[in-house]
């Protein structure tokens, strides 16, 4: 079994490609995304502050290792990102969010799988046809022929991009990050 929580010590840092310098004050395309909850959200219209924080894809414990993963600055760690917004989402709700998301390219039943096996309070959006990472120009990567999203944090209010958190590393902070700022820019 892969240990999908911990994060090696060596992984590369990501560095800022300037791939997501156009996104802050950009207003929100009306875009619904299948959740993780069989509903259609639309991040144009969710009134007040919501995170979303995008990933590429999150393992399974029981599939087969990724050859070269960790070698791709920014892929390794989505588990730990997705277990620190899980960790922190009732502070993160204290702050004053409408909502908390994850979002990623990956197979619905995949995402369904990692809400399930890791608890999440939240749910998790999927762009697999890519038409919100299209919209946006997020930055992808491919992996063995697989498009992935690269991994980065959006603060929306009001369906307007007030914060970007980008590259995003150690993933295992993100969360802790974002309270951060939101604290900081928000009181």
């Amino acid at each position: 079994m892969k240990d999908l929580y911990t994060l090696p010590d060596n992984l590369p840092i990501p560095q800022d490609d300037g791939a997501c310098d156009h996104l802050e004050g950009n207003r929100l395309s009306s875009i619904s995304l299948l959740s993780t909850n069989n509903r259609k959200v639309d991040l144009s219209s969710e009134p007040g502050t919501t995170v979303v924080f995008f990933y590429p894809m999150t393992g399974s414990p029981n599939s087969a290792p990724m050859i070269g993963w960790n070698e791709i600055p920014g892929a390794r760690g989505c588990t730990p990102q997705t277990c620190a917004f899980r960790d922190g989402y009732f502070e993160l709700m204290e702050l004053g969010l409408t909502d908390v998301f994850g979002g990623s390219s990956q197979d619905i039943a995949e995402q369904k799988e990692a809400v399930e096996r890791l608890h999440l309070p939240f749910e998790l959006l999927n762009d697999s046809n890519f038409e919100f990472t299209n919209a946006l120009k997020l930055p992808t990567f491919e992996y063995e022929g697989t498009k992935l999203i690269k991994r980065l944090t959006l603060i929306i209010e009001n369906g307007t991009i007030l914060k970007v958190f980008y590259p995003v590393f150690p993933p295992n902070e993100n969360a802790a990050q974002v309270i951060a700022w939101l604290k900081a820019n928000k009181a």
